[in-house]
């Protein structure tokens, strides 16, 4: 498969961000500059495989999720390679001093505003991750969707595997680990104690798997993605989908029929 997401020989990655949709101006340089140096000061990630993250195009970097604070280890791990992630728009619409802080941080991280849920609001998820792909940049996303509250690794969401097959862009897997004692579930600041290992793995080819348009296709590239993630973060295997109990009796329903978790 041809991918989207090419890129013109020997391009500047920074010249590749720039045209990211949503992408800040002085703010994200400022991420870049200062945020993570400061980060990776303070926290010292030991950093593993990281001569298998592309130095420019577009690549997909999926990873387990442990806590809030993933999808910034990322980023800073990747660092020079700019990574994009997608965040609610919640974060970046709150008013005052607390919504202008909140908003300066998850932009100057380089995150891109989403609207989140199921149905379209997933689908169109996609599409900006797609777009932004297109550009010759790196996204980064959680396959199983929401973090895991009791360390275990959960069966991924095939959204990942159609955004591959459809862009033709490698997926790197990562195996986190740590960043729930930083950050566990619940806490308001993260630990200074604690040390977070980023492992990047080779680069997944998931083109064999056959179409886009096919969900075999695409449950079996999400299945590969998620043994990778599996043997770089050593996580016990949880064998289902990770999500809240149903609410109602609809949902309860729609939970036993067949069907293909994005």
């Amino acid at each position: 498969m041809t991918s989207t997401g090419s890129h013109e020989e020997g391009a500047d990655p920074k010249d590749q961000a720039e045209s990211v949709p949503h992408r800040p101006s002085w703010l994200y340089d400022f991420g870049r500059t200062v945020v993570a140096p400061l980060a990776r000061l303070i926290y010292r990630p030991r950093v593993e495989g990281k001569e298998n993250l592309p130095k420019q195009g577009a690549v997909i970097l999926a990873s387990n999720h442990l806590s809030v604070i993933d999808s910034f280890a990322i980023p800073i791990a990747a660092a020079p390679r700019a990574v994009h992630f997608l965040a609610k728009s919640d974060y970046f619409t709150g008013r005052g001093l607390t919504g202008w802080l909140s908003r300066t941080f998850f932009t100057s991280v380089g995150a891109v505003p989403v609207e989140r849920g199921a149905g379209q609001a997933a689908l169109d998820a996609l599409e900006q991750q797609r777009r932004i792909l297109e550009t010759g940049a790196a996204v980064a996303l959680h396959p199983e969707g929401t973090r895991s509250r009791d360390g275990r690794l959960y069966k991924g969401r095939t959204g990942i595997a159609f955004l591959a097959l459809q862009t033709g862009a490698p997926v790197v897997p990562i195996g986190l680990i740590g960043t729930d004692r930083v950050m566990p579930v619940g806490a308001k600041m993260p630990k200074l104690s604690e040390r977070v290992v980023v492992r990047f793995g080779a680069p997944i080819d998931v083109s064999k798997h056959g179409p886009a348009t096919s969900g075999k296709a695409r449950r079996h590239a999400t299945d590969e993605i998620m043994a990778a993630i599996h043997e770089l973060s050593g996580q016990e295997l949880a064998g289902t989908y990770n999500e809240l109990p149903a609410q109602g009796a609809v949902e309860k329903i729609k939970r036993v029929l067949p069907h293909e978790r994005r």
